[in-house]
């Protein structure tokens, strides 16, 4: 089988591997589409993995082709989406059935080969169904889709407030898209491209939503649109200035929640301190999604909006490349010498 395998920092090459042997509790994955992560591009080109050699890749879907002997309840043939994070099952945390918080997780993607590859071996526990309504590419989006979702859900909040996305990325779009799909009315957006423009309307929010922070003073044009500020606030940056700006733009008891992965080490001004202090907001952070194979996590909750027809985060979609142009798409994104939301692999 083909299989993008990074060697070392930097070193990331196509090349040929025997298909994965099955443990008793797996299913070996043929992928059909694969999505890269912003965090695929550090781990690629700056930071390395946790365990190299390793097969990156942490967004994908495909049919299952053969199972484990502890698995042969698993149809062959199966349309599945991966649930990429594989709990240890015994700490506290995986007791309460909050596995995105497991102390001794294992990673596809990151901490064993995931599914920049023709084939995976997959834990059938990370197994997830797919309607035969939601395609691949939909399959592909579910996990950063959960985690946009998983941020919504972190904190409590009317349909009346005021909440504002600071920083539109990847997660920050696909926010957009849980919070307008699940009724969210005023809703306020702070971006810093055109182009962020086009995908703002494409979800259904109007212009006059959008600060453009290149020639808005943010604080000001959300107090202006509000008149208090921001009852919620989700940064999804990890920068910090927009730390600083998201406290700033709050309400008294606002809440507002850390999305973005740091850019680098965070330091808190006095300024700010007194902000959280004196507004007495709720401060809260997310990390990752809810998969407890159970209604009501996030995978089901966005499999069964996915499956409903009328949410569509696969419209992020900007890149659509053939399996062995990868590299191409992480450049894109590394280099930024295109407009980019999520690049998609697509396999054979």
């Amino acid at each position: 089988m083909k299989a993008w395998v990074l060697h070392d920092i930097g070193d990331f090459r196509y090349e040929d591997r025997e298909k994965p042997e099955l443990a008793d509790d797996e299913v070996l994955v043929h992928v059909k589409a694969a999505g890269i992560c912003g965090s695929d591009v550090p781990r690629i080109y700056q930071t390395g993995a946790h365990n190299m050699p390793l097969v990156p890749g942490h967004e994908f879907s495909g049919v299952v082709e053969a199972v484990g002997s502890k698995a042969s309840e698993i149809s062959i043939g199966k349309r599945v989406g991966i649930f990429p994070l594989i709990p240890c099952g015994t700490c506290p945390m995986c007791e309460t059935e909050h596995y995105e918080m497991c102390s001794h997780y294992d990673y596809l993607g990151s901490r064993r080969d995931g599914g920049f590859s023709e084939y995976v071996a997959v834990p059938k526990r990370c197994l997830v169904p797919l309607p035969d309504s939601v395609s691949f590419e939909q399959g592909a989006m579910i996990e950063p889709t959960a985690v946009a979702a998983h941020a919504m859900r972190r904190v409590s909040f009317e349909k009346n407030e005021n909440i504002v996305i600071l920083g539109l990325g990847t997660i920050g779009m696909l926010l957009l898209y849980v919070l307008l799909d699940a009724g969210y009315e005023n809703v306020y957006v702070i971006g810093n491209k055109d182009k962020q423009k086009e995908r703002v309307l494409a979800a259904g929010l109007s212009l006059d939503r959008f600060c453009d922070s290149r020639t808005e003073e943010e604080e000001s044009w959300i107090r202006e649109k509000t008149g208090s500020g921001a009852d919620v606030v989700f940064e999804c940056v990890g920068r910090n200035e927009t730390v600083s700006k998201a406290v700033e733009l709050t309400a008294p008891m606002a809440r507002v929640v850390f999305v973005g992965n740091p850019a680098s080490d965070m330091t808190l001004e006095r300024n700010t301190y007194w902000q959280i202090l004196r507004r007495q907001l709720i401060i809260t952070g997310t990390w990752n999604s809810s998969f407890a194979v159970t209604n009501g996590d996030d995978w089901s909750y966005i499999i069964e909006r996915m499956g409903s027809g009328v949410f569509h985060p696969e419209q992020l979609i900007t890149q659509r490349l053939k399996f062995d142009e990868l590299e191409k798409g992480l450049l894109i994104m590394r280099d930024k010498t295109e407009d980019y939301c999520k690049v998609m692999i697509a396999g054979d």
